[in-house]
């Protein structure tokens, strides 16, 4: 049975709502290790073994010292199991950075990965779009671009089937020239042939029409993009909730619409989801929204779980290897 390692410190939400997560992926059939205050937890069911750890450092200016001066923290603890061999896959809503250091320096990257990129299924109806890196490194050389190109087409691959995801940078402009001189060299890179279908520039727009399966970028640049996205679809259906409430003409005609509305609400909705994979480390790690309630936790524990279970993260890394596209250890 896969266990999950669950750091219950950081989240918007308190540590009782984590381990009401947990509770419920519990009754799914996944061992949860729950790290956090056992006082604020409170009592768990059968699945679930909690770690008192009541240190969390998902606030803290500097996580990566704060990830080598406090052993103790909740996020360290996690790392640690994952990275022991007691867990198998990582699941934290406190801050990425914290989850990044404890990530790096104990769970470790894959061999040849320069950095690990949080990346995310952005819920575009019909055809979901890898978005990369959303958080994880607010700069990117062009060589990360480039390697995160190749993570995000070998998952692409081996998660969702596609034989030959087409792979874009995300810039200000289709030309060739037009982005950060980061981005205009990675384009530079790619276009000169890397074994990917590389599709050249997308703008932002091009996230939501699909015009790439794949779309790479820096994490501040990701992350602006990907809050965005989601408070303009929370807008959206927040008004059409309210239209649909307006007068008796528009709840008959909202109740005719209903099933399809909760369908598309499922599709758009960031709980469904479980959150952002953490790839380019040897376990999977699962980075949910901090403002994450109940069915988001449990979502982004049977996410890990799932993943766990498929090898996503040997996996993906096999595919970089077969592709040439890992750092050279020289």
């Amino acid at each position: 049975m896969t266990t999950v390692a669950v750091d219950a410190g950081g989240a918007d939400a308190g540590p009782r709502e984590v381990a009401a997560g947990a509770i419920d992926a519990a009754r799914q059939g996944i061992n949860v290790k729950l790290f956090g205050s056992a006082e604020e937890i409170g009592p768990v069911g059968e699945g679930i073994e909690v770690i008192d750890a009541p240190v969390s450092i998902a606030k803290v200016a500097d996580p990566v010292a704060a990830v080598r001066e406090q052993p103790d923290a909740s996020i360290v603890q996690a790392a640690r199991s994952v990275a022991s061999g007691e867990a198998d896959a990582l699941v934290s809503g406190g801050s990425t950075g914290a989850v990044l250091a404890a990530g790096v320096l104990h769970i470790r990257r894959q061999r040849g990965v320069h950095r690990p990129a949080l990346a995310i299924l952005v819920p575009i109806p019909g055809a979901p779009v890898l978005l990369l890196d959303v958080g994880a490194s607010s700069e990117s050389r062009p060589e990360r671009l480039v390697q995160h190109a190749h993570i995000g087409a070998a998952f692409s691959e081996v998660v969702l089937g596609i034989a030959r995801p087409r792979v874009a940078l995300l810039s200000n402009g289709e030309e060739a020239s037009r982005g950060t001189p980061e981005v205009i060299a990675a384009h530079q890179i790619l276009s000169d042939g890397t074994g990917i279908d590389f599709v050249g520039n997308v703008e932002g727009l091009g996230i939501a029409t699909g015009e790439a399966d794949v779309v790479v970028t820096d994490g501040f640049t990701g992350n602006v993009a990907l809050k965005l996205m989601e408070g303009v679809s929370s807008a959206v259906i927040g008004a059409v909730r309210a239209a649909a409430a307006s007068d008796a003409r528009a709840a008959a005609g909202a109740l005719l619409m209903k099933p399809a509305l909760s369908g598309l609400r499922d599709q758009l909705d960031p709980e469904q989801h479980g959150g952002a994979y953490l790839l380019g480390l040897r376990s999977v790690v699962i980075v949910p929204h901090g403002r994450f309630g109940r069915r988001g936790i449990a979502k982004a524990i049977e996410l890990a779980a799932s993943a766990s279970d498929a090898d996503v993260a040997g996996r993906t890394h096999s595919a970089l290897e077969a592709a040439g596209a890992l750092r050279s250890s020289k």
